[in-house]
């Protein structure tokens, strides 16, 4: 008798181990469908954002035997703005451009880019005569960024990646 009783008692519990599985089932997988599409649209979002701020910053992961160099040969002198002391102050400096390979541009334009090194010179020059002795010393990130964007918008390509500066002297 006592293995009967054993016998529905566990039979029991096993009902009542299936119906609340069942209603786990029902109840907590659509939660955690839902929370899972929220979680990969949150995702998707914040690769979005760190893809465009990327493209914005220009800091892709080139690899660098996809990156031509050109220097500019001859050392570039530049009458910089007047500042508030009313002096004449002038940068001397050589330029390089790092180009992407694997740009369309760079097809285009880069493997000829010394028969346009006089266009680039005066874009240069007319970029760094807009700032101010401090503003050059102070702040060379800015006025790289200004060079590159303006040598992109000569252009009307992305295949320049940064613009740097060699043996950069101010007075």
């Amino acid at each position: 008798m006592k293995k009967n009783i054993f016998s529905i008692l566990i039979l029991a519990l096993v009902i009542v181990n299936l119906v609340l599985t069942a209603i786990m089932m029902f109840s907590i997988v659509p939660a955690s469908k839902k929370t899972n599409a929220l979680v990969t649209k949150i995702c998707s979002v914040l690769d979005l954002e760190l893809e465009a701020n990327m493209a914005e910053t220009g800091e892709e992961n080139i690899p660098i035997d996809q990156i031509a160099t050109y220097d500019i040969a001859d050392k570039i002198t530049v009458n910089l703005k007047k500042d508030v002391d009313g002096e004449e102050h002038y940068a001397v400096f050589s330029v390089t451009l790092s180009m992407d390979k694997k740009n369309d541009g760079y097809k285009s334009y880069g493997e000829k880019i010394a028969d346009k090194e006089s266009l680039i010179k005066s874009e240069i020059i007319d970029v760094v005569s807009g700032f101010t002795l401090e503003e050059a010393q102070s702040n060379r990130d800015a006025l790289q960024e200004a060079l590159k964007q303006q040598l992109d918008k000569m252009f009307d390509s992305d295949f320049i990646i940064k613009v740097a500066f060699r043996d950069i002297v101010f007075q």
